[in-house]
């Protein structure tokens, strides 16, 4: 794992997203997001719609033995459909660190980074998992551009209480 920026701490706005929600077990979770990247793309290629930032992973919901709740989005402007919604992703205080490859050891570096400052997250736990107020993984690189996920440059940013 490169890391490229962070951890830190960064106040952000809440932004406008448009995106694709669905529940999906942790083991195939990264193939069924690259599965509705695609969708996603080619669904705003067809609406003419452009984002005004990155595209993102979000975790609502975190089971690692279930079924997680995730979304994948873009940050833009938009109307949505019955597939693509219109959402936001909430404004407040952000844990971030950028990084090139390495998922669950940037994951892990953020963590614990965290509690060594003792930063609570904005989470509350629920019988279907972890609920997360603002989870997600925004991929600076984008996936239009470069197809070797090992190469992209994304960014975790984790909302504080």
């Amino acid at each position: 794992m490169e890391v490229v920026d962070g951890p830190r701490v960064e106040d952000r706005l809440a932004r406008p997203t448009l995106g694709i929600r669905t529940r999906t077990p942790f083991r195939g979770m990264l193939a069924e997001r690259d599965r509705l990247l695609a969708v996603l793309i080619a669904w705003m290629q067809t609406n003419e719609v452009e984002p005004d930032g990155a595209f993102y992973l979000r975790l609502h919901t975190v089971d690692m033995a279930g079924d997680m709740d995730i979304e994948v989005g873009a940050f833009v402007t938009g109307v949505g459909d019955d597939e693509v919604t219109e959402g936001v992703v909430p404004g407040g205080r952000y844990v971030v660190l950028r990084y090139i490859n390495h998922s669950l050891r940037a994951h892990k570096l953020l963590f614990e980074w965290a509690e060594a400052r003792q930063i609570q997250f904005d989470t509350e736990e629920t019988d279907a998992g972890v609920d997360w107020a603002g989870r997600l993984e925004i991929y600076v690189t984008d996936p239009r551009t470069q197809p070797r996920k090992s190469r992209w440059e994304t960014e975790l940013a984790l909302l504080t209480s």
